[in-house]
C-alpha cells in the first residue's frame, strides 16, 4: 500500500471520527456506521447536555479571574470536576429509573436518545460499575480541593450531589415530587457558580450567588420543556414534575417567563453594579427567544413538523427550543463577561460583602 494511499485512509479516519463525534455531542444519539468508544461515551453520558455545565463553570471563571487568589489550576480541576459529576448524574439518573421500572422502551428517555441498559449498550451491572468509576475519579478531585480550599468545597460538593442523587433515587425522588425543576436551578446557578469560584479564589461573596441567578432560570427553563413534553407519560405514572402540577398551557407561560427573566435579571444584576455592563451582551439572545418564544405559545404538534423531516431528538420538542435559546444566550452572556475580564481593571464589577470562609 502506497504512502498516499495510508494517508487518505488516515485522514478519512480522522475525518469519520470528528463526525462520529459531532453527531453524538449535537443529538445525544449514535451516528450511522461503525461507532468508536469515545462516541459510545459521549452518548452514554448525554454529553450533549454538557454545554450547560461548561457554561456555568466558565460563568464563575470569568467572575474570579480578576480576583485577588484565583488560581487557573484550581478552577480548571474545579470544573473538571463539574463535569464529571454532570456525566455520573446522568449514568445514576439512567440507573435509577431503569431499576424503579420509570424508564422503558415506550418512555421519551428511550426515544429520543439510546437508553444506555434499554438500547443493549450496556448492561445495568457495567452502567453501575462506570458510574461508581466517574464517582470516584471526581471524589479524587475533591480531595484535591479539600487540601487546597478546606471544608466549604466539600460542603458544595456535597449537598450538590445529595441533589443529583435524591433526584431520582428513592426514597426522596425528587423528581416525582415537583421539585425537580427546583434542584436544577439550585444546582446550575448557586452550587456550580458558588462553588467553582470559591474553589478558584478562596472567596464568596453573596453577590456572586445573585449572579448565578440568570443562567440558572435558562437551565431550568430546559428541564421545564423537558418535563412539558413528557407530561403525556408522567401524568399517568404519577410522576409529579412541575409540568404535571401546572397543566401544560401554565408551565409553558411559567418556561416562557424564566426564560424573560433573563433578560430581566441581566439588566437588574448590571444596573446594581452586580455584574459588568458587558454582560449586557447577553441580550442579543433575544433574537433567538422570539423564535423559542412563538414554539412555546401553541400546543406540541402531534409529530415533526415538515421542516424538521429529521428531527433528531422526537419526542422531545419544548425542550430542543428551549436548549436553543439556552446555548445561544448562554454563549452570548459568557462573551459580555469575557470582554469584561479582559477589558475591566478587576474584570468587572466591584464585588462588595465579601467574605472568606475559613478551611
Amino acid at each position: 500500500m502506497s504512502e498516499e494511499v495510508r494517508a487518505q485512509r488516515s485522514t478519512g479516519a480522522r475525518w469519520s471520527l470528528l463526525r462520529n463525534w459531532r453527531v453524538a455531542l449535537a443529538t445525544a444519539n449514535m451516528p450511522s456506521g461503525r461507532v468508536d468508544p469515545v462516541t459510545r461515551w459521549l452518548v452514554l453520558t448525554r454529553a450533549a447536555v454538557q454545554p450547560m455545565t461548561i457554561t456555568s463553570a466558565a460563568i464563575a471563571g470569568l467572575l474570579a479571574i480578576r480576583k485577588p487568589g484565583f488560581e487557573w489550576g484550581l478552577f480548571a480541576l474545579s470544573a473538571l470536576g463539574l463535569i464529571l459529576a454532570h456525566a455520573a448524574n446522568n449514568l445514576m439518573n439512567d440507573l435509577f429509573d431503569f431499576e424503579a421500572g420509570a424508564d422503558t422502551r415506550d418512555y421519551p428517555r428511550a426515544l429520543y436518545a439510546p437508553h444506555p441498559v434499554l438500547s443493549g449498550m450496556v448492561s445495568a451491572r457495567r452502567l453501575t460499575v462506570a458510574a461508581v468509576i466517574v464517582n470516584l475519579l471526581d471524589a479524587m478531585i475533591l480531595a484535591a480541593l479539600w487540601v487546597a480550599r478546606g471544608w466549604p468545597v466539600v460542603a458544595f460538593a456535597l449537598v450538590g450531589l445529595f441533589i443529583s442523587v435524591a433526584y431520582t433515587a428513592p426514597p426522596l425522588r425528587l423528581k416525582k415530587r415537583g421539585l425537580g425543576e427546583l434542584s436544577v436551578f439550585l444546582v446550575w446557578g448557586p452550587l456550580m457558580v458558588g462553588g467553582t469560584y470559591y474553589a478558584a479564589t478562596g472567596r464568596l461573596s453573596w453577590i456572586v450567588i445573585a449572579a448565578s441567578l440568570p443562567y440558572a432560570l435558562l437551565a431550568t427553563s430546559v428541564l421545564m420543556g423537558k418535563h412539558i413534553d413528557k407530561i403525556p407519560w408522567d401524568a399517568p405514572d404519577g410522576t409529579m414534575t412541575l409540568p404535571v402540577l401546572l397543566g401544560e398551557r401554565l408551565a409553558r407561560r411559567v418556561t416562557q417567563g424564566m426564560m424573560a427573566a433573563f433578560y430581566v435579571l441581566l439588566v437588574v444584576l448590571t444596573a446594581t453594579g452586580t455584574l459588568p455592563w458587558p454582560a449586557l451582551v447577553g441580550l442579543v439572545g433575544i433574537s433567538r427567544l422570539v423564535a423559542v418564544w412563538k414554539i412555546f405559545n401553541r400546543p406540541k404538534p402531534d409529530a415533526p413538523p415538515p421542516e424538521y423531516p429529521n428531527y433528531p431528538v422526537w419526542p422531545l420538542w419544548f425542550a430542543a427550543g428551549a436548549f436553543l435559546h439556552t446555548r445561544r444566550a448562554g454563549a452570548l452572556f459568557l462573551l459580555g463577561l469575557l470582554v469584561a475580564a479582559i477589558f475591566s481593571r478587576n474584570g468587572g464589577a466591584e464585588f462588595d460583602f465579601v467574605f472568606r470562609l475559613r478551611p
